[in-house]
């Protein structure tokens, strides 16, 4: 029996990623008044801005939204359309370093900016890939509105993300988004309308994106 449409977006999007340590992220303001945020401690004047707090050694997170009526139904609708930009390759050198599946990489971007490399949130989040510029720092991005830059930060923290969560894609993208704190509070995908709509459109787009790729596969034979 052939699955429905609704039950293959659902097992391509719940695929998982194979399985950086946790830092804390310090401020400090330097001679000349501009402040700077690090992951060194040992910066003279620094003081801590983020603390990251680590899983316990051993804890699995489970994930339990995709048993809940919400999760079915935001990957119900059809699949978005696979297009192809001018950052695939760029993408696929970058999320090959970091052994990140570029599929996801790329359905986060589609998400996050729609491609946009200056786009700037509401949030104060940057780039193509969004980054807060705490994580952007933590993840020593330079700049973070030059696409190879924005993009190595990107997929060092899912990459980061993926080690945490052994490869959980739901928690992953629900992190990314939300942050771990959030996440590891709530025990699983934070019940927060927009972390939830996000990982719908990041599962969606990453379906989208391994299905085109299977069709050009197939098409190669």
């Amino acid at each position: 029996m052939r699955p429905a449409t609704g039950q293959v977006v659902l097992a391509l999007a719940l695929g998982f990623v194979p399985a950086a340590a946790d830092a804390d992220i310090y401020s400090y303001t330097d001679r000349q008044g501009v402040r700077h945020f690090t992951n060194v401690s040992a910066v003279p004047g620094s003081r801590i801005v983020i603390r990251e707090r680590p899983l316990p050694p051993g804890m699995p997170m489970l994930v339990r939204a995709p048993t809940r009526r919400w999760f079915p139904a935001l990957l119900s609708q059809p699949l978005p359309r696979a297009d192809a930009t001018v950052y695939d390759g760029l993408i696929r050198e970058i999320a090959g370093r970091y052994g990140v599946e570029y599929a996801l990489v790329k359905a986060v971007i589609k998400a996050e900016s729609d491609f946009d490399r200056t786009a700037v949130s509401r949030a104060g989040a940057l780039g193509l890939m969004q980054l807060m510029p705490q994580t952007a720092a933590y993840h020593q991005v330079r700049n973070v509105f030059l696409p190879r830059d924005n993009i190595e930060g990107g997929c060092r923290h899912l990459r980061m993300l993926l080690d945490r969560y052994g490869g959980n894609l739901p928690l992953v993208v629900a992190a990314y988004n939300a942050g771990t704190q959030r996440v590891e509070d709530a025990g699983g995908v934070p019940p927060i309308t927009e972390t939830r709509e996000n990982l719908a459109r990041v599962l969606r787009y990453r379906a989208a994106y391994l299905a085109a790729a299977s069709n050009v596969v197939a098409a190669g034979h």
